[in-house]
């Protein structure tokens, strides 16, 4: 061996221990759903959504902390009268009370899109999973079905179908809405569960003799559940304005339901000599604005992209 190519190793205990590189402290391991949480608490947007729909719920649960007054009691000698104590948006042109309609219109408007929004995640994300897992014939079937239902406008299938179904309730105008959006939430769940289902994890569940189904529920939906959940969140705003959009065109809810649709449409006329018009068109205008918040939060929250910065 050339003298230049030696090498020398110094005995361990001549040789001074210098200052190590620094321990990085990895923390506890987290979850997606824990991660997700913990970036939501930093996004200053969903805190503003979280009040915000707090607010909306706290007048749909209890509009009675909100106002006293009756929103059916009209008296016609009030009609178009300005603002008082106790009545500060007016009266309308039939005499009844413009705040208290505001305040509990937001309970048949806000209760359509949650429980549209809910059946919409049930029906839509099922299915959606259930082709997406097993395939074959069944994803066939649920694929085909979906693309009829989306070449139908759901508006227009709306109103031919609310004028067909008199009398009309809340719980007629949610089956309708779902009933014309759930391939929406079908098309997501089946893309995040294909994702999923070939990830390492389910691998290892076969493996370990999990059965499919438990495979299905266990390992793979709580996997591909974000998705669901944020295009759930954006849809519940889009319900909200489609039942002020039919009530508005007379075919949504009976007029015995105060919605602010129905406001909406009462108040059309007086635009130019009153804002009452306005009252409930703000009202709906921040609901769905808190929910849009809300889903672009928690889509960014979940985002794979965001989790790796």
């Amino acid at each position: 061996m050339h003298e230049s190519q030696q090498h020398f190793v110094a005995p361990a205990d001549e040789v001074e221990v210098l200052a190590t590189d620094r321990v990085v402290d990895a923390g506890t391991p987290t979850s997606i759903w824990g991660d997700a949480w913990r970036r939501l608490r930093r996004n200053p947007v969903f805190g503003v959504a979280v009040v915000l729909i707090v607010l909306v719920l706290l007048v749909v649960v209890w509009p009675s902390l909100f106002t006293s007054q009756d929103p059916k009691l009209c008296l016609g000698e009030f009609g178009m009268d300005s603002p008082r104590p106790g009545h500060p948006f007016g009266f309308d042109k039939q005499g009844c009370d413009v705040y208290a309609r505001t305040i509990y219109g937001a309970r048949a408007s806000v209760s359509v899109g949650i429980g549209a929004a809910m059946l919409f995640l049930l029906v839509g994300g099922i299915l959606g999973a259930l082709s997406g897992f097993y395939g074959g014939f069944l994803d066939t079937v649920v694929s085909r079905i979906a693309e009829i239902f989306f070449a139908i406008p759901m508006v227009l299938a709306a109103i031919v179908l609310l004028q067909l179904l008199r009398p009309t309730t809340v719980l007629t105008v949610i089956l309708i809405l779902v009933a014309f959006t759930w391939p929406q939430a079908a098309r997501i769940a089946r893309g995040a569960v294909i994702e999923a289902k070939n990830s390492e994890y389910v691998t290892a569940a076969k493996a370990l003799g999990v059965s499919r189904l438990g495979t299905l529920v266990r390992h793979v939906l709580p996997n591909a559940a974000g998705p669901l959940i944020v295009v759930a969140t954006l849809w519940l705003g889009v319900f909200i304005v489609t039942e002020a959009t039919l009530s508005f065109l007379g075919v949504g809810l009976p007029p015995d339901i105060v919605s602010w649709g129905a406001d909406i449409a009462r108040a059309k006329y007086e635009i130019r000599t009153s804002p009452i018009l306005f009252y409930p068109a703000a009202a709906l205008a921040v609901t769905v604005l808190s929910f849009i918040l809300l889903g672009d939060a928690v889509r960014d929250a979940l985002d794979p992209k965001e989790r790796t910065r």
